[in-house]
């Protein structure tokens, strides 16, 4: 080195600065990749993404190579840097060299260039994986040198290094993802992945039209009764049962009747039998990912949900199971909840008893428990632990709530007001 002149020294040192500030770049953004961004472009054929995904197959290897050639440069531009301390101050110039050589590389060659590759990783994973794949043949004995030890010595400390695992994402991981979207994913369709999210949450019970609000034709009434029930029954299908709900015939298709009776010229109650399909019943608690699955198998679009006693307890449609992915439809059995829930002018709103706690959190934002019962009516009674008598106010998750219509042994209607705020 004494031959070398001082000039060409501190180009050498230059470059090998230049080289440490790409080896430290090139890991921070290969770290720093998107993965499933990283997986979505090399399969659409991008060539970076391809080179980068191939590098990234066996981080220990890409680091170790990263590592080597770091490693293998600032040790040179030391040794350097300090034959021209010398030079220039003697052996005070030792001293000096290592704490400006420091200093240099912090800010050239970590700092400055890490901070660039953590902000722009695609940019700079892209162009450096040229050099790094040519690099990872050219080396490749060092590298594999490297790691066996490096992976001995990982085993010895009883940790299994295992390259084969794929990154898989949980629901929870999957919902943060969307939410975080943002702009790249409009609003409403972030809402409707979400829903679908949730459906393996929700059950069957959650959302279903209770048995005291279910739609039915009683086959034992008199004629003139089913026909009006018939023509202002605002549903293609009707539970046709025989005196009580639980005793239910089949679901009766409302244009079919009305075709048998054009085409046979018979108005009858066994032509409504002949009408009626057969009815699909459905477990109590069963969760809507499943039973939109069942319903598409089994090519149904309506059931009812029975208790393990085998009573009818409600009934759900596979208009219901959408409305909770896409929002409400006009042709839905269930009220709607605008029809249920009337804004007031002091920022209170009048709810229907029956009302869905689930439905009334998404519609207002609120965060009543939905872990009990379902409707706001079971709520408020679970809270008294009684049924009351008259009307009375009490506060139910923060939110103070005035009884305002009782109807026989449930409530019907509730003035709520927005939750509290805690000091």
């Amino acid at each position: 080195m004494d031959d070398i002149s001082t000039g060409i020294l501190f180009a050498l040192l230059a470059c090998l600065i230049v080289i440490s500030g790409y080896f430290s770049g090139s890991e921070t953004g290969m770290m720093a990749l998107n993965r499933y961004r990283l997986k979505h472009l090399a399969n659409t054929g991008h060539k970076g993404a391809k080179r980068v995904e191939k590098l990234l197959d066996r981080p220990d290897r890409l680091i170790g190579l990263i590592l080597i050639g770091n490693n293998l440069v600032n040790i040179l531009a030391s040794a350097i840097a300090t034959i021209l301390g010398m030079r220039l101050f003697g052996d005070l110039g030792v001293a000096i060299a290592t704490g400006v050589l420091t200093l240099v590389i912090l800010v050239f060659a970590e700092v400055t260039p890490k901070t660039l590759a953590a902000l722009y990783p695609e940019k700079v994973s892209y162009t450096s994986s040229i050099l790094l794949s040519i690099l990872m043949k050219v080396l490749s004995p060092l590298v594999l040198l490297v790691n066996f030890i490096t992976n001995g010595f990982i085993r010895l400390l009883g940790i299994k290094a295992d390259h084969n695992g794929e990154d898989h994402l949980s629901s929870e991981e999957l919902r943060t993802v969307v939410n975080e979207a943002g702009s790249l994913i409009p609003r409403r369709h972030q809402d409707m992945l979400i829903s679908i999210l949730d459906l393996e949450h929700v059950t069957v019970n959650d959302i279903m039209v209770p048995r005291n609000e279910i739609t039915g034709i009683d086959i034992n009434d008199d004629w003139k009764s089913i026909v009006r029930q018939l023509t202002h029954s605002p549903h293609g299908r009707v539970v046709l049962y025989r005196d009580q709900i639980d005793e239910v015939v089949g679901m009766l298709r409302l244009r079919e009747s009305y075709r048998l009776m054009l085409e046979k010229n018979e108005s009858t109650k066994e032509t409504l039998l002949r009408a009626a399909d057969e009815v699909y019943f459905i477990p109590e608690s069963t969760p809507l990912n499943v039973q939109l699955l069942k319903f598409q198998r089994n090519k149904e679009r309506i059931g009812l949900i029975v208790d393990e006693y085998g009573d009818i307890i409600g009934l759900i449609t596979l208009e219901d199971i959408l409305e909770e992915i896409v929002g409400e439809f006009t042709t839905s059995i269930a009220p709607s909840l605008s029809d249920e829930i009337s804004p007031q002018g002091d920022g209170s709103f009048l709810i229907e008893g029956s009302a869905n706690i689930r439905d009334i959190n998404k519609g207002l934002k609120w965060t009543l428990p939905t872990d009990g019962p379902r409707t706001l009516n079971g709520l408020i009674l679970e809270h008294l632990e009684d049924i009351p008598e008259s009307h009375l106010s009490v506060q139910v998750s923060g939110h103070p709530m005035e009884i305002v219509e009782l109807e026989e042994n449930r409530i019907k209607l509730v003035k709520v007001f927005p939750r509290l705020k805690t000091k």
